[in-house]
């Protein structure tokens, strides 16, 4: 661990502070070039855009640049450690735009007493960009901030941690649940978690068929059930009408467990007291609800997976934002709405049911990759990723009315 910690700060310090920079796209080596680039010639594409707002995209940047905004409230696992302790995952996510879908990302860290002031603050600059990613913001202030903000901006707006690991989730299940010999219209489901990653994770779920009454959550005082009087409008979404109050009450013949909790919540008899053949999302991170290991020495018939890299199944975001991102900015989506999310789903599990080529078993360190209960989503390295999810969502985007351009011909296809 000491040496991974150690890897891991000199990672983000050399050579230079940080894991993204600016790079010029254009000429400035001369003295015409800078005459161009400023003034006087800068004066021409502010004439341009001022007499049609539209040609910014023509003669700036904005279409292709993403904001990652957070306010530091909770990062990662750790929690509420504030804009700065939050400023090197946002770089991450910055370069992981940059990475997977040469999209150009800044990273921004708002200070605000009220839920007002960052909505009032993100509000007035998102017109610089062409998207708004919301990042490690807590629940449930995350909802409001992201319903007012996409509200108030006319860019899209998406909160990954809600909708980047719904997207992911229910595509990985989708397949897993198939593999298994099960529909997600008649799955019953456990998610241990209410948070902003558990609630759109389930909505998702259900707009992808499962039923809301299947659905069971939980949190820190135990099963969400409609006779409880202590719940945020969110929560209450998933009041259950039903006498089961712990763990054990609903665990017992679910078909899917889906944790957004922490670590070591689900037991070996926990797991055993499941239905045949289920499905097990423990996406705690670092440090699973349940160790993969310990879960099928249990039972051999589950599906297992986690957040993590050193396992199979990893439910990773990065299978998801940038490519969602990618096909917003190129049909200038104004948002990011529920077809586009589901075009999302579908796209990246049936990418996983295709033969996976040599250089993505190369940078997998995987032997081979075939679809089925170890590979059940596709890997983060994978270069179809692109295409295929940048394609389909920008497809649902115009069929949707949201989008101000249409799909440009060939998109995608090289």
């Amino acid at each position: 661990m000491t040496d991974l910690r150690q890897q891991a700060l000199d990672y983000h310090q050399f050579p230079t502070p940080g894991k993204i920079s600016v790079e010029l796209t254009t000429a400035a080596e001369t003295s015409l070039d800078l005459s161009l680039a400023y003034s006087p010639g800068v004066a021409e594409p502010v004439r341009a855009i001022a007499d049609n707002p539209d040609d910014v995209y023509k003669y700036t940047g904005k279409g292709n640049t993403v904001a990652v905004i957070t306010n530091g409230t909770a990062i990662l696992g750790l929690g509420n450690l504030g804009g700065m302790a939050s400023k090197p995952v946002m770089e991450g996510k910055a370069l992981l735009f940059k990475r997977f879908a040469n999209i150009n990302s800044f990273d921004i860290e708002v200070k605000h007493k009220t839920v007002e002031e960052f909505v009032s603050t993100v509000a007035n600059i998102a017109d610089s960009f062409g998207g708004i990613n919301l990042e490690d913001i807590k629940a449930p202030e995350c909802f409001a901030i992201e319903k007012a903000l996409i509200e108030r901006c006319k860019v899209p707006v998406f909160h990954d941690d809600q909708h980047g690991t719904a997207i992911v989730t229910a595509a990985g299940m989708i397949n897993a649940l198939e593999i298994q010999g099960k529909s997600i219209k008649h799955a019953n489901i456990v998610c241990m978690g209410a948070g902003a990653a558990a609630i759109a994770c389930m909505e998702l779920l259900i707009k992808c068929g499962a039923q809301r009454e299947k659905v069971y959550m939980l949190d820190t005082k135990g099963v969400i059930h409609t006779r409880r009087d202590d719940l945020n409008e969110y929560k209450r979404l998933f009041a259950n009408n039903t006498d089961k109050r712990t763990l054990e009450d609903v665990i017992d013949g679910a078909d899917v467990f889906v944790g957004v909790s922490g670590p070591n919540v689900l037991s070996e008899d926990h797991v055993k007291l499941m239905a045949d053949n289920p499905v097990i999302f423990a996406c705690s991170n670092p440090d699973p609800e349940i160790k993969p290991e310990l879960a099928l020495a249990t039972r051999d018939d589950l599906i297992i997976a986690t957040g993590r890299s050193d396992y199979p199944n990893q439910v990773n975001n990065v299978l998801c934002f940038p490519f969602i991102f990618r096909g917003a900015l190129d049909v200038r989506a104004r948002t990011i709405n529920d077809e586009m999310k589901i075009a999302c789903v579908h796209a990246i599990r049936e990418l996983a049911k295709e033969p996976v080529p040599n250089d993505v078993l190369e940078a997998s360190s995987e032997v081979s990759l075939t679809f089925g209960k170890e590979y059940i989503i596709p890997k983060p390295m994978d270069p179809r990723l692109c295409a295929r999810v940048a394609k389909a969502v920008a497809q649902a985007a115009v069929e949707s009315g949201v989008a101000a351009l249409e799909l440009p011909e060939g998109y995608m296809e090289s």
